[in-house]
C-alpha cells in the first residue's frame, strides 16, 4: 500500500509538472505577442546612448553595408516616442557635449587643400581644417580604426562633382562636419555611380553617425539625388544649411535629430526623411529647435516611427507637412500649409499599436487646400493637452480620426472660430457641409407654387442645397433653386 501511494503521488507530480508547463508556455507566447509593441518601441525609440562619452556615441557595428537604405547598425537602442505611446525616450541624451560644440579645437589639426580629379583619403582619427576649390573631387572618410571619430572642418570649401559625394564616409565610428564662419559650398550635377555594392545617392553621403555643426553656412544642391544620407543617425546642433535637392534633402536610416541651425530647403522629394528599410522600429525624427524654411514636393518632414517637436520656427510648404507613426508637438512656432494633408499619423511602425498624434504645447497654424484633405488626420487618436492650433479648412476636414478624439487643454481655431471640441470628422466650423435640404413639399396652391408651410428643410453647415419641390418654403431652410414642378418660385439656400 506504501508503495502504491508513493507511486501515486509520483504520477500527481508527473502531471501537475506537465499542466504547468503548458501553462508557462502559452504565458510566454503570450507575453511576446503582447511584448512587440513595447519591445519595438523602445528598440525605436531609445535616444539614450550607452556609454556615452564627450565626443559621441559608442556602439557595435554591422559590417553588413552594402547599398543605400540597408546600411544599419546592431546593438544600438535609439529612437524615441510621444508621451501618450512610450516614455523611454530621453531628449537629454540625444546629443552629446561634442556635438554640441559649434567650434572646434584647431590645436592639432591636420591642414588639407581640395584638388581636382583627387580623392582625398582619410584614415586616420582626429581633426582635418579643409579649404579650397576643386571639382571632381571627394573628401574619403575610411579610418583604419572601426571605433575611431574624425572631424572634418570646413573653411571656404567648394566642390562640384559630377556622379560623386563630394564627402564619403566609409567606415568611422562618427565624423562631425563643421563650418568654420565661412561659405562652403558642395554640388553634384549629374546622377550618382555606385561605389561597389554602396549606391551612393547624396552629396554628403556617409554610412556611420554624422554630426553638423559650426557657425558658417553649407550650400548642398543635388540634380538627381539626396542632399545628405546618413545610414545611421544623422544630427544637426548648429550652422546655417542651404539645401535644394531632387530627392530627399536630409535622409536617414535610423534617426535624424537636430537642436539647432537654419535651415533653407527646397527639395522635389522630402524636406526630412528618416526610415529605415530593413527594420520599421527605426527611423525617428526628433527637433529640440532650429530654424526651418521648407518647400518640398512631398512631406516637409516624415519619420518613420515618430517625428517629436520641442521648439523651433517652421515654415512648411509641401502635400504633406508631418507625416509619421506618431506625431507629437511639445512647443514651436510651425505653420504648415499642404495641398494634402497639415499632419498625418499613419500606421508605418510595428512599433506603435495606434497611430496618433498629440499636442502638448507650442503655436501650431495648418493650412490645407481643397479636396479631399484634412488639416489633422490620424488613422488613429488625436490627443490636444495644450498650446495653439489653427486650422485654416478648404477641403474635408479640419481633424480626421479613425480612433478617439481627447481635448483635454489648449485652444482650438477652426477657420477663426474658436472651438470647445474636436468636431467629428468631415467638416469643421464654417466649411461647406453636405447639401443643404430642400424646401418642404408643396403647399395649398400648386400652380402659383404659393402655400402653407411644408416639412422644414434641412440645414447642413450652410451647404448649398439641391432643388426642391416647388413651392412654400419649409420651416429650418428654404426651398432650392426651381428644380421642381412647373410654377416653382423658390430662392437659394442659404
Amino acid at each position: 500500500m506504501q508503495s502504491t501511494n508513493l507511486l501515486k503521488r509520483v504520477i500527481d507530480a508527473i502531471l501537475l509538472t506537465f499542466v504547468m508547463a503548458l501553462t508557462l508556455t502559452a504565458c510566454g507566447r503570450t507575453q511576446a505577442s503582447g511584448a512587440v509593441t513595447s519591445e519595438g518601441a523602445n528598440r525605436a525609440a531609445s535616444a539614450s546612448e550607452s556609454a556615452k562619452s564627450d565626443d559621441g556615441r559608442t556602439n557595435s557595428k554591422s559590417d553588413s553595408k552594402t547599398d543605400g537604405k540597408s546600411d544599419s547598425k546592431s546593438g544600438t537602442s535609439k529612437s524615441g516616442n510621444n508621451t501618450s505611446s512610450n516614455k523611454s525616450f530621453d531628449p537629454d541624451s540625444a546629443f552629446s557635449k561634442r556635438d554640441l560644440e559649434q567650434t572646434a579645437d584647431l590645436t592639432d589639426a591636420a591642414r588639407l587643400t581640395v584638388a581636382d580629379g583627387q580623392i582625398i583619403d582619410i584614415t586616420t582619427a582626429g581633426t582635418y581644417l579643409i579649404a579650397g576649390t576643386a571639382g571632381n573631387c571627394t573628401i574619403r572618410v575610411d579610418l583604419d580604426d572601426p571605433n575611431g571619430k574624425v572631424q572634418l572642418v570646413l573653411d571656404g570649401v567648394s566642390i562640384t562633382n559630377s556622379d560623386f559625394p563630394a564627402i564619403y564616409v566609409v567606415e568611422a565610428d562618427k565624423c562631425f562636419i563643421t563650418t568654420t564662419q565661412t561659405v562652403n559650398t558642395l554640388a553634384v550635377t549629374g546622377a550618382f555611380r555606385a561605389d561597389g555594392e554602396t549606391n551612393t545617392d547624396a552629396v554628403i553621403y556617409s554610412r556611420d553617425d554624422v554630426t553638423f555643426n559650426g557657425e558658417g553656412t553649407l550650400s548642398i544642391k543635388s540634380a538627381k539625388g539626396n542632399g545628405i544620407s546618413c545610414k545611421d543617425d544623422l544630427t544637426v546642433t548648429g550652422g546655417t544649411y542651404i539645401l535644394d535637392t531632387a530627392l530627399d534633402s536630409l535622409e536617414a536610416n535610423d534617426s535624424i535629430a537636430i537642436s539647432g541651425g537654419t535651415f533653407t530647403i527646397t527639395s522635389q522629394k522630402d524636406g526630412l526623411h528618416s526610415e529605415n528599410d530593413e527594420d520599421n522600429t527605426l527611423g525617428y525624427i526628433y527637433i529640440a529647435g532650429g530654424a526651418f524654411t521648407i518647400h518640398a514636393k512631398s512631406d516637409g518632414i516624415q519619420g518613420t516611427t515618430f517625428v517629436r517637436i520641442d521648439d523651433g520656427t517652421f515654415q512648411i510648404k509641401g502635400s504633406e507637412g508631418i507625416e509619421a507613426t506618431c506625431v507629437e508637438i511639445n512647443g514651436g512656432e510651425i505653420d504648415i500649409n499642404g495641398s494634402d494633408d497639415g499632419i498625418n499619423a499613419s500606421r508605418k511602425s510595428s512599433a506603435y499599436g495606434t497611430p496618433t498624434i498629440t499636442v502638448n504645447g507650442g503655436h501650431l497654424k495648418v493650412e490645407v487646400g481643397a479636396g479631399d484633405t484634412d488639416a489633422l488626420d490620424a488613422n488613429g487618436d488625436i490627443i490636444v493637452n495644450g498650446g495653439t492650433i489653427e486650422v485654416t479648412q478648404n477641403g474635408m476636414s479640419s481633424f480626421d480620426y479613425d480612433g478617439k478624439a481627447d481635448f483635454n487643454g489648449g485652444t482650438i481655431y477652426i477657420n477663426g472660430t474658436q472651438v470647445d471640441t474636436i468636431p467629428q470628422s468631415m467638416f469643421g466650423p464654417g466649411g461647406g457641409g453636405f447639401p443643404g435640404g430642400g424646401g418642404g413639399f408643396p403647399g395649398g396652391d400648386w400652380n402659383s407654387g404659393n402655400g402653407n408651410d411644408g416639412f422644414p428643410g434641412g440645414d447642413w453647415n450652410s451647404g448649398n442645397g439641391n432643388g426642391g419641390f416647388p413651392g412654400g418654403s419649409g420651416r429650418g431652410g428654404n426651398g432650392g433653386r426651381g428644380n421642381g414642378y412647373p410654377g416653382d418660385n423658390n430662392s437659394d439656400e442659404s
